[in-house]
């Protein structure tokens, strides 16, 4: 039997993952989630937030990332709209427009319908520059930013009339998936400016950005773990987070809300058999080995 696990095809591995991977999806099973500190301290703190509180909300990433990030992007703004804060969007990515329009268009524009352009949330669009974009928002934004991203001037919304730099903002909420992103922002905006900051990233970028926790980064999401865990937090404080009203009056799953919980059920199943084929390989090279 040893020896049959040993030159076993690789094949018949790359079958098992396959099938570990489909029976969640294909059975719809989904698993408890609980916030972890770090993602309990962002939903606690957009939760304090009173309403009209200023959020700069850049969203650095694109459409490779955007299965990892774009549930915490919908989660982060669902939680900011509920709450009435004032929602200013960019981004440091050529695409990262793009996702803002898809956010704006999947929560604000189909379940805020009260929520005003202009006056409730912006869109300042894309800027080239990377880190030298950042620079220049924290001390005059006007130097770079005299319209939104349609071309219309900025004097011509409420919320950003007056708006001359972004130390007037009380959050900075950034989802990135690489540079320039979080570790930028928390370099050359927040900590010389004392404007708390939380990110949402993707797994592999987490590492470099623990460092900065808890002094310069208080919070943080990370990967499609960190996205279903604020989906779990925000389900718990508002039961009809995730739902929505049919044309029957029937209240259903609003998927958009729930890819973080749908998507870490494959994963889990997938983790699990990776870890019990490392042991069995392990148990396998003992037997060999006390054969010999």
């Amino acid at each position: 039997m040893t020896e049959l696990l040993v030159n076993l095809d690789r094949r018949w591995i790359f079958l098992l993952m396959a099938i570990a991977v489909m029976i969640p999806v294909v059975l719809r099973k989904e698993f408890p989630e609980y916030p972890s500190p770090l993602v309990q301290a962002v939903f606690d703190k957009v939760e304090s937030l009173p309403p009209g509180a200023r959020v700069l909300m850049p969203m650095d990433y694109d459409p490779g990332s955007e299965p990892e990030l774009q549930p915490m992007a919908n989660a982060l703004t669902w939680h900011c709209a509920t709450k009435g804060v004032k929602i200013y969007y960019l981004a440091l990515w050529p695409v990262g427009q793009q996702m803002i329009d898809n956010t704006i268009a999947k929560v604000l524009t189909a379940d805020f319908p009260s929520y005003q352009y202009g006056k409730d949330y912006v869109n300042l669009g894309f800027k080239p520059g990377n880190e030298g974009v950042i620079k220049v928002v924290a001390s005059n934004l006007r130097e770079l930013y005299t319209t939104d991203a349609t071309g219309r001037s900025l004097s011509e919304f409420e919320m950003t009339a007056d708006l001359t730099d972004i130390r007037s903002m009380d959050l900075i909420l950034n989802v990135s998936a690489g540079y320039p992103g979080t570790k930028e922002w928390v370099q050359y905006a927040a900590t010389p400016l004392g404007i708390p900051i939380a990110g949402g990233c993707t797994g592999v970028q987490a590492p470099l950005l623990y460092p900065y926790i808890p002094n310069q980064l208080f919070g943080l999401l990370g990967a499609i773990k960190g996205a279903a865990e604020y989906e779990a937090a925000l389900k718990e404080k508002y039961p009809d987070y995730g739902t929505l009203v049919n044309d029957k009056g029937e209240r259903v799953r609003d998927p958009k809300y729930t890819k973080g919980i749908e998507r870490m059920g494959p994963q889990l199943i997938a983790h699990c058999l990776i870890m019990a084929l490392i042991v069995l390989g392990n148990v396998i090279m003992w037997r060999r080995g006390g054969a010999a």
